[in-house]
Parts: structure tokens; C-alpha cells; sequence
């Protein structure tokens, strides 16, 4: 392949990418996830504390973190993020939650099930689904350790259930007890943290350990009960020492800020690179708004998988970019200036001239990635997001000055410099190599 058929194809390349992150952005206020300091949600600390006569260890921690991962991807939360905060912290971060309550009372709850024989309840105490059953007047004849699986789903009625799998020593002892207790058609009252979820008649022996708790469920109690018991109990117990609900409004008014500062600062940019660069400061407008453009398809297409949510530090890390943007657009630019001034025709100091600068680019953006990549790997919450943009930003920038400025650059000193050369503030040189 030609040089000329290589730039015709670089050139086709960025300007297919930037379509396509056209098509994946448009339009951006519904496109990119927001995070917790953007459009408002929960923000909640939860302190660890052992069991009796117990340590706290790593392992317990790691457990509990993904146990209260599991139940906040149960919730339906978008862009939740679960983090252990030092050696007895966990942050949970849950952007756009509106029901702060509802979504306190599954992270914290234990989750222990059992199954009670009403029959053996002692006392005057009501048995109906959301009573409380006191301490000591009831004796479990199985736990929630051995259920394998529980999902909502609805019955033949129509009826919201949730549906629960056992375990085979959990089937074992479940079928035994359903098939003692069904010629009488007796109770059993499936209990959650001493409040009873369900108490129905067993009507038939159940020996697959495949069981339908019924109720007067919701969509939503159906959905935080199945998240609660497939999660497990906790190893240790978790106390809420931190719990502060943010406000959308106040994320609004930050998100419009930090968009008025970035296009100030991106204004700025501009003009600059006009007045001192002239012909080149054009060339950046465009290497700098493909670069954006394909930035943003990026985040976008990232927010769709569920992997990426916008929060102000990362718009922070996106201003940054646009800096770093420019200042590899003017290595290009000064360092073919310096190669024409060196007495080098227009186009070999187009090739040269692009190739040394990407190359001292790489060596300077090399220092930021490590950087970078050290803050996204020891940090926690939305710093992570400034470090995300910032390396995104970065291979990005790269990119374009691969495919699209250096590309550029020789195209136009072929014809166009020779003809104008005061326009792009080049003296010397010569269209023929």
C-alpha cells in the first residue's frame, strides 16, 4: 500500500469512528450514565463490626462485600458501586435511588431465614404475614444457609411469589417435615429476621426442595426479598455509620457548572491555538472535536454495558484530556516548523517532523498513564472517575494524532503550505522533496 493509500485510509477510519460514536452519544443527556454527585442517589458507609468472641479478618470483609454486591445489583440500581473503604469499611454508592429507606433496609438486613412450625410457637403472639415473633418462643426446624437460589416470579394465580431452591440436605429435611405436616394441612411460618414473610398450609409433601413463598407481595418487597435471602447471611454484622442522600438538584447545578467551565476552557484553547497557530490552530479545531466526539462515543458505549457512570471528577479528567489533546497537537506543529526552519522540504519535514513529535508525545503521556493508572488502582468512589477519563483521554488523544493530525499534516504540505506557507507560519522549505 501507498503512502497516499494510507492516509486515505487513516483518514477514513477516524471519520468512521467518529460517526459511529456520533450514533452511540446522540443525544448525551440520556446516552451517558450519571453517577452518584450528578443526578442524586444514596451514599452509604457500613462499619463492620465481628461476631462475639471473633476477629475481623480480610476474608470476612471480602465475603461481605460481595454479599452486599449482590444485593445492591438485586435492587436494579444502574451504576452502583460497592467498595471496601480501609479494613473494616464498606462505601456503597446507589445513584438515582429514591426509596433511601427500602434500599437501607436490604443492605443492612442479616438475612436469616427459617422455617418455624406455627404449631411450635409458644405465647399469645399473632401469626400473620409482618408480625414479629419475640425471642425464644419459636425453634427453627431449618435455615437459609441451604437455600441455593430465590427469585421473584408469579404463580398460576398470577400471584407475586418468590421462588426458592435448597440445597440436597436442605431437601432432605424439607421433604421430611412437608410430608409429616401435609395430611393435616399445618403451617409453616417462614421467618426473616424474626418478621414472618409468609405462612402457608402445606398442602402436599415437597421433596425437590423447590419451594413458592406466596404473600401480599409487591413487585418491588418480591425483588428485595429474593435479593436478601440467594445473598446469604452476613459474616459479620454491618453498621450504618455513614448514610447521606443526595440531592439531584444540587448535582444539576455542579453538572452545569463543570460543562460551562470545560467549554470556557475549551474555548480558550481555541482561540489561542487561532491566533498563534493560525492555519494549524484550524487543523487542532477539528483533531481536538474528533477527539472529543470519539471520547464521548466511548463513555456512552461504556454506560450501555453498565460499566461506566459520569460523575465530576471524571468530568475533570475530560478537561484534562482536552489540554493534553492540544498539547500534542502543538508538539506536531512546532516540531515541523523546526524542520523547515532546519532547511528540510515541506514533506519530508511533514514525516519526520509528525513522527518525532508523536513519539516525544508517547514519552510524556506515558508518565500521566502511570499516573493515572496508579490513582485507579488504589483509589476508591468517583476519584476512580478522573483516572478512568484521564487514561481513556490519553490512548484517545494517541489515536488521533495518529490517524487524523499527523495525517493531516502531510496531506496539506503536500500542496496546500507550499501555496500558503505564511498561513500555517512556515518559512522556507519546498514542495519537492
Amino acid at each position: 500500500m501507498d503512502p497516499k493509500q494510507q492516509n486515505v485510509l487513516a483518514l477514513a477510519l477516524v471519520f468512521v469512528l467518529a460517526a459511529l460514536a456520533f450514533w452511540l452519544v446522540w443525544p448525551p443527556a440520556t446516552k451517558i450514565n450519571k453517577g452518584l454527585d450528578i443526578q442524586g442517589g444514596l451514599s452509604v458507609i457500613l462499619t463492620a463490626e465481628p461476631q462475639p468472641g471473633k476477629t475481623l479478618t480480610a476474608d470476612d470483609m471480602e465475603r461481605a462485600e460481595t454479599i452486599i454486591q449482590i444485593r445492591v445489583n438485586g435492587l436494579g440500581v444502574s451504576e452502583a458501586s460497592v467498595q471496601k473503604q480501609g479494613n473494616d469499611s464498606i462505601l456503597v454508592q446507589l445513584p438515582g435511588v429514591k426509596d433511601a429507606d427500602s434500599a437501607l433496609k436490604a443492605l443492612g438486613s442479616t438475612g436469616q431465614l427459617e422455617f418455624v412450625e406455627v404449631a411450635s410457637i409458644t405465647g399469645s403472639q399473632t401469626i400473620e404475614e409482618g408480625s414479629r415473633l419475640a425471642s425464644g418462643t419459636y425453634s427453627a426446624f431449618l435455615r437459609g444457609d441451604v437455600i441455593t437460589g430465590a427469585n421473584p416470579g408469579t404463580n398460576e394465580q398470577g400471584q407475586i411469589v418468590v421462588n426458592v431452591e435448597m440445597d440436597a440436605e436442605g431437601a432432605k429435611t424439607w421433604g421430611e417435615f412437608t410430608s409429616r405436616l401435609a395430611p393435616t394441612q399445618a403451617r409453616v411460618a417462614i421467618v426473616l429476621d424474626g418478621v414472618i414473610q409468609s405462612a402457608p398450609s402445606v398442602r402436599d409433601p415437597i421433596l425437590d426442595g423447590r419451594t413458592e413463598i406466596s404473600g401480599t407481595f409487591t413487585a418491588e418487597d418480591a425483588k428485595r426479598l429474593a435479593t436478601v435471602l440467594e445473598s446469604g447471611v452476613l459474616p459479620v454484622k454491618l453498621i450504618f455509620s455513614e448514610s447521606r442522600v443526595v440531592g439531584p438538584t444540587l448535582g444539576a447545578q455542579s453538572l452545569r457548572q463543570g460543562l460551562i467551565a470545560g467549554l470556557v476552557g475549551l474555548g480558550v484553547v481555541a482561540l489561542y491555538m487561532a491566533l498563534f497557530y493560525r492555519g494549524f490552530g484550524v487543523l487542532s479545531w477539528f483533531s481536538l472535536g474528533l477527539f472529543g466526539l470519539i471520547q464521548l462515543g466511548v463513555l456512552a458505549l461504556l454506560s450501555q454495558v453498565g460499566v461506566f457512570a459520569l460523575s465530576l471528577p471524571g468530568i475533570a479528567g475530560i478537561v484534562l484530556t482536552i489540554g493534553i489533546a492540544a498539547d500534542t497537537s502543538v508538539l506536531i506543529f512546532e516540531r515541523f516548523k523546526e524542520e523547515v526552519a532546519m532547511g528540510k522540504t515541506f514533506r519530508s519535514a511533514a514525516k519526520s517532523g509528525t513522527r518525532h513529535a508523536i513519539g516525544t508525545s508517547i514519552d510524556a503521556d506515558l508518565v500521566t498513564f502511570v499516573s493515572a493508572l496508579a490513582i485507579a488502582l488504589i483509589a476508591i468512589g468517583p476519584v476512580r472517575g478522573f483516572a478512568f477519563t484521564l487514561l481513556l483521554g490519553i490512548v484517545l488523544d494517541l489515536m488521533v494524532a495518529l490517524l487524523f493530525t499527523r495525517t493531516m499534516v502531510i496531506v496539506l504540505a503536500e500542496s496546500v503550505i507550499p501555496k500558503y506557507p505564511a498561513f500555517f507560519g512556515v518559512r522556507g522549505g519546498d514542495r519537492d522533496a
